[in-house]
Parts: structure tokens; C-alpha cells; sequence
């Protein structure tokens, strides 16, 4: 297959009831989060999940995967039942494609870049736990995150950084290979390294947010991007 100028970065797409455009159920990509990797380099491609996917046929010809934020993962994907009315969203055939698109690329060694959600299913799929609902849930938050390790592989050049943040949900016992490289100044963890043979980091924030005006988070699409278009093609 010939490689495309652009790295193809795969994006599993989100579920949703309904939109104005397709009047019925859709599967969408937020338009700031394609818009942020088409900026830095990349063709965003939305995916449809399917339960049992074959990803080494599906991402023939891609260089990256990006798992987005969404709505909660099901509690009894990490072992606990509910114990809040607060989760929403929850979709196991989303929950299932997730986690397997997850596992997929890290032992691929693809190019990783989760975001939010996706960070959580990360967690999830190597083993680790969610809490369910904080105490003071990060909604329309924005805060300062400080970078303790791996901000260069991020394409940071600040240790501190502005982000912002929609989750109710935080990483709580972590997966295997993971590893905490940013925290919030109230101790909330930020962001993970994840071990894999390519380049892979969650946050938990959204860095889509804000990229057109803080450069730092234009960067991390950037370096994710660049790193992808070293990748050799699947």
C-alpha cells in the first residue's frame, strides 16, 4: 500500500443518540480534536467500532491511534459494580472497541495518544481502576498541570502548563506499565507514559481545548503527529 503523505491517524469514533446533520444515531469526532491533528500533520480518520475487530486488517496503511474523551466507561470493565448516579454514557460495545484498539496498539508498539476517556480506558485495559465520581469533578475546569517527567517526549518546553479539563471520573489504581508524569496542584493525576516498543502518552486533559491558542498544546498534537510519520505503516 503506498504510504500517504499525511500519517493516517486512526480515531475510534463516539456514539451518539442523534445530530441535526445525520437526524439519527451517529458516530462522531469532535471537529476541534480532527482539526488539531490535520493542523499538526496528520489525516484524522474517524472509525466505527465494531465488537471483534480485526485491527491489523482495519488500520492497514495507518500510523497512529488516537483514543478521544467520550462518555464513562462501565465500572464492570475494572471489576467494581456502579456506585454513583452520576455515570453517563456508558456504552459497552464502545467500552469493548476501546479496550481493544488499546491493547492492540500498545502491543503493536503503534503511536498513542489518549486523551481524557481514552486515558481512562487505557487504564483499564492494562489492569488498572477508575474513581467512579470525585469529590470535586473537573467540569469546564482549567487549572495548571505540572510536567514531573517526559515533557520533551510530549513536545513541552514548559514544566507547568494551562489545561483544560472535563472528566468526573480519575485514574485510580494504575494499569500495568503505566506510569504518572504530570499532576494538578490538587494531586490529580495529568498524565501517563505508557510503556510500549512506540511512543505512548494519556492525558487527562484536552488538549484540543485549547491548541489554536496555547502552543504547548499545539505541540503535544505536533510531537504525537511527528512520531507517527516515523512509524513505519501497519
Amino acid at each position: 500500500m503506498t504510504q500517504s503523505v499525511r500519517p493516517r491517524i486512526a480515531i475510534l469514533g463516539r456514539f451518539a443518540e442523534n445530530t441535526s446533520a445525520t437526524r439519527r444515531e451517529a458516530i462522531v469526532t469532535a471537529l476541534r480534536l480532527a482539526e488539531a491533528v490535520y493542523t499538526a500533520g496528520g489525516e484524522p480518520m474517524t472509525l466505527l467500532p465494531v465488537a471483534e475487530s480485526n485491527w491489523d486488517e482495519r488500520l492497514a496503511g495507518f500510523q497512529g491511534v488516537l483514543l478521544p474523551g467520550g462518555g464513562d466507561v462501565n465500572p464492570r470493565a475494572y471489576g467494581q459494580e456502579p456506585t454513583t448516579e452520576e455515570i453517563y454514557g456508558v456504552d459497552d460495545l464502545q467500552d469493548a472497541a476501546d479496550i481493544s484498539l488499546a491493547k492492540w496498539a500498545i502491543e503493536r508498539g503503534v503511536p498513542l495518544l489518549s486523551i481524557c476517556r481514552g486515558t481512562q480506558i487505557v487504564n483499564v485495559a492494562t489492569g488498572g481502576t477508575l474513581i467512579q465520581h470525585m469529590d470535586e469533578p473537573h467540569r469546564h475546569h482549567v487549572h495548571d498541570v505540572t510536567i514531573e517527567s517526559h515533557g520533551a517526549d510530549l513536545g513541552l518546553t514548559q514544566h507547568v502548563v494551562e489545561s483544560s479539563c472535563y472528566h468526573h471520573q480519575m485514574l485510580d489504581r494504575l494499569g500495568e506499565g503505566l506510569e504518572v508524569i504530570a499532576r494538578s496542584a490538587e494531586g490529580t493525576i495529568e498524565a501517563v507514559s505508557i510503556a510500549s516498543k512506540g511512543w505512548a502518552f494519556g492525558l487527562q486533559w484536552h488538549p484540543e481545548d485549547n491548541w489554536t491558542t496555547d502552543h504547548e498544546q499545539a505541540n503535544i498534537f505536533k510531537k504525537f503527529v511527528s512520531e507517527a510519520a516515523k512509524a513505519k505503516a501497519i
